[in-house]
């Protein structure tokens, strides 16, 4: 049986890249939530009006990678020291955040920051703990994109290699082996 996770770490292209390498995920969507427009563009959550995070909705087993583990990964791959941006990406739409369905998802998104907290002395993370609302998936092209287009976007390989490397550096067991 699977379970899902909805994380937000600056631009979902790099987080979805990420976690597609990751052993126990069988699915990985880009999408935007936590806004307040229905049915939002890219171009409307790029804009910074719709107080939507581009995020993504990961599909895992908890037999193979447990929850406490996905928020680990999640931690441990981009900056959540940085308040609403990451690197050169800046606004709310690139917040570091954790979404939530229920109570139990709550207490390990807080657990989970406090074992970051507590491996990073001196730096403390500013990423969000926010209820689940409405999911909207990205447009298809959003979707793999690192599979496909990333590969030739300057943006795409500036970023995206240094968090697969960080991947396999902190979480080495949890990669896949053909990543």
């Amino acid at each position: 049986m699977s379970e899902q996770a909805i994380v937000a770490g600056g631009c979902f292209w790099c987080t979805e890249a990420v976690f597609r390498d990751v052993i126990g995920v069988s699915a990985v969507e880009s999408g935007y939530i936590g806004g307040t427009v229905a049915d939002p563009t890219y171009k409307q959550v790029c804009g910074g009006d719709t107080g939507h995070a581009e995020a993504i909705r990961v599909t895992y087993d908890p037999a193979v990678i447990t929850l406490p583990e996905i928020y680990d990964v999640f931690l441990g791959t981009h900056d959540p020291t940085q308040l609403n941006r990451q690197g050169n990406d800046v606004g709310t739409q690139y917040r570091s955040a954790i979404f939530v369905a229920d109570d139990t998802q709550r207490e390990e998104a807080l657990a989970a920051i406090a074992r970051w907290n507590s491996d990073h002395a001196g730096q403390q993370a500013v990423t969000t703990i926010e209820d689940v609302t409405t999911w909207y998936p990205a447009e298809d092209y959003h979707q793999e994109y690192w599979d496909g287009e990333g590969q030739r976007n300057p943006y795409c390989l500036a970023v995206i290699p240094p968090k697969l490397m960080k991947l396999r550096k902190s979480f080495a067991a949890k990669v896949r082996p053909d990543a």
